[in-house]
C-alpha cells in the first residue's frame, strides 16, 4: 500500500500553515466559503475552519483504516511526531492559537491513540488465532489424522 510510512495528518497541518502564513483570510478561519440553503429555511454557512476540520476527519478515517493493516511501529512513531509538532505549534505560534488548530491537534491525538490501540488489538487477535491453529493441529496429530 502506497500510504504506509506517510502520516496523512501532516497534510492538513501543512495546508493550515500555508493559509495562515502566506494568505491569511480577512476574517480568519471564520471566513465563509459557501452558504447552503436548508429545507428548514435556514442558511448554513460553511467556514474555512469547518472545511479544514472536515477534510482532516476524512484523513483520520484513512489513518484508522491503515492501522488495521500494515501500519508498523515507524508509522506510529511518525504519527506521534506529527502530534508533538502540532502541540508545540499550538502552544508557541501565534497564528495557531485558535479553536480550528486546537481541533486539528485533538484529531492528531486521536490518530496516535487509535493507531496504537487498534494495532495492539490486531496483534492480540493474530496471536490467539495462531494458538487456536496450533491446538487444532495438535489434536489432529493425537487423533492420528495428520
Amino acid at each position: 500500500m502506497f500510504l504506509v510510512g506517510f502520516p496523512l495528518l501532516i497534510i492538513p497541518l501543512a495546508v493550515y500553515n500555508m493559509i495562515a502564513f502566506l494568505t491569511p483570510p480577512p476574517d480568519g478561519w471564520g471566513t465563509k466559503i459557501y452558504t447552503l440553503h436548508l429545507p428548514s429555511g435556514l442558511d448554513w454557512s460553511v467556514t474555512l475552519g469547518d472545511a479544514m476540520v472536515a477534510g482532516t476527519l476524512v484523513l483520520l478515517f484513512i489513518e484508522v483504516v491503515k492501522a488495521t493493516g500494515a501500519k508498523s511501529m515507524v508509522d506510529h512513531f511518525l504519527s506521534l511526531l506529527v502530534f508533538g509538532g502540532a502541540v508545540a505549534e499550538f502552544l508557541l505560534v501565534q497564528q495557531a492559537g485558535n479553536s480550528t488548530f486546537a481541533i486539528l491537534v485533538v484529531i492528531c491525538f486521536v490518530d496516535v491513540i487509535a493507531g496504537v490501540s487498534i494495532r495492539l488489538r490486531v496483534k492480540r487477535r493474530e496471536r490467539q488465532l495462531e494458538e487456536d491453529h496450533e491446538q487444532a493441529h495438535a489434536r489432529k496429530v493425537e487423533a492420528g489424522e495428520a
